[in-house]
Order: C-alpha cells, then sequence, then structure tokens
C-alpha cells in the first residue's frame, strides 16, 4: 500500500461543497477524500448498474443447472429428449437477448 504523506488544500463555496455532496451521494460514496482523489487522478467517476449484468448471470446458472440435469439424465437413461433440448435452446436465446442489452449499455457509456 503506498503511503500518503503530502497534503493538498483547497477552498469551495458552499454551492460548490453541496454540489460535491450531490455527486459522491448519486455515485454512493462516503468518503469526500476518496471521491476528490479520485476525480484529481482521473477525472471522472462512474456507477454501474449491473442489473442487467445480474440478470445474465441467473440465465446463465438457470441453464447451466439445467444442461447438467439434462446429461445426467441421458448418461443414466441413454436418452435425450426434445423438449429438453428445445426448452435449451429457448434459454440460450433468452440469454444472448439479455447479452445483446447489455453490450448496448455498454456500449453507451461515456
Amino acid at each position: 500500500m503506498q503511503t500518503r504523506t503530502k497534503r493538498i488544500h483547497f477552498l469551495v463555496s458552499p454551492a460548490e461543497e453541496a454540489q460535491i455532496h450531490q455527486k459522491m451521494s448519486e455515485l454512493g460514496i462516503r468518503n469526500r477524500n476518496a471521491y476528490l482523489r479520485k476525480m484529481a487522478l482521473d477525472g471522472y467517476c462512474i456507477k454501474l448498474d449491473l442489473q442487467d449484468v445480474k440478470e445474465l448471470v441467473s440465465l446463465l446458472r438457470r441453464c447451466s443447472n439445467n444442461l447438467n440435469q439434462y446429461a445426467k439424465r441421458a448418461n443414466e437413461t441413454g436418452n435425450i429428449y426434445a423438449a429438453d433440448v428445445n426448452d435449451l435452446q429457448e434459454r440460450l436465446d433468452e440469454i444472448w437477448t439479455e447479452m445483446k442489452e447489455v453490450l448496448v449499455h455498454l456500449s453507451s457509456i461515456q
């Protein structure tokens, strides 16, 4: 960990301070020093809404669980059911649709 030994001090107006707190609140940042340091070094902070990604992970998990169940059944019985394959295909199509939406959202971040 890097030791911080240098102090930087600057003054802001009450309106500027309110704006800083507003932006920190929007990003969910509570540590003002961390926020100001990040802004000074990188020039911006981005808060990503990862709800679409969470949904995609959930879809992948369900699809993976189903695939494991189908593989187990196929190994036990030697049969693969068309309904299982169709179900898996529908879930994969849903995942690809969600993935495209996530990519559109990510590409719009500036």
